[in-house]
C-alpha cells in the first residue's frame, strides 16, 4: 500500500542519523568564542583605568613651607601651603595656612589653621599672646591648649620635620566637633 502521507527516504544514506551540526557552525561557534574572550580581555583593563581614580585615595605629600630659621622662637606665624591635588584625571593647586611655632630646643610645632569648634579660622593676638576664633569665641594657647570656649580638644597638630633647615607639613584635615581628633 502506498500512502500520499508518507515522507519520503533519502536514497543515498539509508536508516543513518544525519549530524546535529555542519563545519560552517562549528566555526561560527568558535570565532564568536574567541571575539568575546578578546573583548573581555580588552575591556578589563580599560575598565581598570576609567574605574582605577575614583577608587584611589588623594596621595599626602610633604610640601615646603619656609625656612625655620625665619621662625622666631615663642612667636607663631602663619605660612602658606601651596600643592597641587590630583582627583582623578582633575587636578588644582590648594592654598592653605597653617600655623608654625618654632619651640625653645628648635624643634617646630605646627598647627592646623582649622579651629576645632566648628571649622572656622582662627588668628593669633600677637597682644594677648593667644589663638582667638572669632566664630564663637574659643581661645588658644601658644602650644594649641584650650583656654576659654567651645573648643572640645585642642588645636589640632600637623606632621611635620626639617630638612636642610626647610620646614616640610604634609596637610591633614580632622573633623572638627570631636573630642578626639578625626582625620578627614
Amino acid at each position: 500500500m502506498n500512502h500520499p502521507e508518507a515522507e519520503p527516504t533519502d536514497s543515498l544514506s539509508p536508516g543513518l542519523c544525519t549530524p546535529v551540526g555542519s563545519r560552517r557552525n562549528f566555526f561560527q561557534r568558535m570565532i564568536g568564542i574567541a571575539s568575546g574572550l578578546i573583548g573581555l580581555g580588552l575591556a578589563i583593563p580599560l575598565i581598570g583605568y576609567v574605574i582605577s581614580p575614583m577608587l584611589k585615595r588623594r596621595e599626602q605629600s610633604w610640601v615646603e613651607v619656609g625656612s625655620v630659621a625665619e621662625l622666631a622662637v615663642g612667636e607663631p606665624k602663619q605660612l602658606d601651603h601651596v600643592t597641587i591635588i590630583r582627583d582623578g584625571w582633575m587636578e588644582t593647586k590648594s592654598h592653605k595656612a597653617v600655623w608654625a611655632v618654632k619651640q625653645a630646643d628648635g624643634q617646630v610645632v605646627v598647627f592646623s589653621p582649622i579651629c576645632t569648634h566648628l571649622g572656622c579660622g582662627y588668628r593669633w593676638e600677637g597682644e594677648e599672646q593667644k589663638f582667638k576664633c572669632p566664630c564663637h569665641g574659643s581661645v588658644y594657647d601658644v602650644a594649641g591648649k584650650v583656654l576659654d570656649g567651645p573648643a572640645p580638644r585642642r588645636l589640632d597638630v600637623l606632621p611635620s620635620k626639617t630638612e636642610n633647615g626647610r620646614l616640610l607639613v604634609m596637610y591633614k584635615e580632622f573633623k572638627s566637633g570631636q573630642t578626639v581628633p578625626i582625620e578627614l
